[in-house]
Formats: C-alpha cells, sequence, structure tokens
C-alpha cells in the first residue's frame, strides 16, 4: 500500500474502489459530469486543493479530461498534480461493451500502470512504514456529541462550518477529512470552541 498526503480526485466508486486496494489516501469522487453542478463538492474539492494539494486521476477519454480540467479550473494550479493513465484499449470486466472510445477507465488499468502513472507524475508517494499518528475516531465523535447526541446536527454542522467545509457533510465524510490534515488536539480544540459558542 503506497502513502499519498495529497486527496486524490477520480470520477466515480469503481475507480475509488480500485485505488483503494493500492494507495492509502483520502479518495474523492466527482461523480462524472456531476461535479459541474454539485456546488457543495467543488467547495470540498477546492478546499482539500488549498489544506492538502489535489491529485487528479481521471480516464484517458475526451469526458475524463473534461472533468479534469473543469477540477483545474476551479482549484490553484500550484495545489494540483495531474495523473496520466496510459490509453490502454479494451473494457472493465464488470461491463458488457467497451466505452465508447474503446479505452480502459481508471478501474481497468493494472496496478503496476496506476503506480508508474503516480511516480511520473511526481506524486509523493511513500511506501515506507511510518508512526501512525492519533485518528479522530466515531466513537470521539459520539463522545464529543458530533454525532449519535440530541444536539449533534447543530454540532456537526458548526463544525464543518468553522473548518470551511459545506454545513451539510455526513458525519463519515467530515471524519474523514479531519483525519487527514488535522491532528487530534487540533481536533479537540475546534470541537471546544463549537461547543463553547453554541451550547
Amino acid at each position: 500500500m503506497i502513502k499519498i498526503n495529497e486527496a486524490v480526485i477520480v470520477e466515480g466508486k469503481y475507480d475509488k474502489i480500485k485505488l483503494s486496494g493500492i494507495i492509502d489516501a483520502l479518495i474523492i469522487e466527482t461523480d462524472g459530469f456531476a461535479v459541474f453542478r454539485d456546488k457543495e463538492k467543488q467547495k470540498l474539492i477546492r478546499f482539500l486543493a488549498e489544506t492538502r494539494g489535489i491529485v487528479i486521476m481521471t480516464d484517458s477519454d475526451s469526458a475524463g479530461f473534461q472533468i479534469r480540467s473543469f477540477i483545474s479550473g476551479i482549484t490553484d494550479s500550484k495545489n494540483v498534480r495531474n495523473v496520466y493513465i496510459p490509453d490502454i484499449y479494451g473494457k472493465e470486466k464488470r461491463k458488457t461493451e467497451a466505452s465508447k472510445e474503446g479505452k480502459l477507465g481508471v478501474e481497468g488499468i493494472p496496478a503496476e500502470i496506476i503506480v508508474e502513472a503516480l511516480h511520473k507524475a511526481g506524486v509523493d508517494c511513500d511506501e515506507s512504514e511510518r508512526a501512525t499518528p492519533q485518528s479522530v475516531t466515531k466513537t470521539d465523535f459520539f463522545l464529543d456529541g458530533v454525532c449519535g447526541r440530541e444536539q449533534s446536527s447543530v454540532i456537526r454542522k458548526e463544525l464543518a462550518k468553522s473548518l470551511g467545509l459545506p454545513e451539510r457533510i455526513s458525519a463519515s465524510s467530515l471524519l474523514k477529512i479531519i483525519n487527514s490534515y488535522m491532528t487530534y488536539d487540533d481536533y479537540k480544540n475546534a470541537v471546544e470552541s463549537v461547543k463553547t459558542l453554541k451550547l
């Protein structure tokens, strides 16, 4: 498993499933062209680009390039790394026929080619063992009232707002993002500040 510090942006859930078996990273789906209309997803992507950088890994077909171009256009280029998969023709096993252009998407590309593409793009890959920092858990969320309590929706909304995230973000997505760029102590300070102000 390769550790990647940046958030990785892919088109769909099958791409995410494929990459989850290769890399240890926060992986965000655009849901295809839906990202063009999804202001909340756009805000999340910009936030991730500013706080940790993003890696764009879309398919090599025209749709993939349109999505890549759109994401690049809404973020600061210095915080974006583009990883390009090669044109490999064929079809994914789950599909009955090949795509319109006949090219494999990220989900169909062999793992070793994906790793090579990451290295070619200069993505900060670390295959060595690292000390694991303390993570925020679902139990922490419950104990801190972020989920599972009477006032949880209020606390979660305000916590997300204080971190510059969409207010409607789910508890599970909020947990992933907090663990992607905040220390445990930073999280505790943030949630205590919100609770002091609001409750």
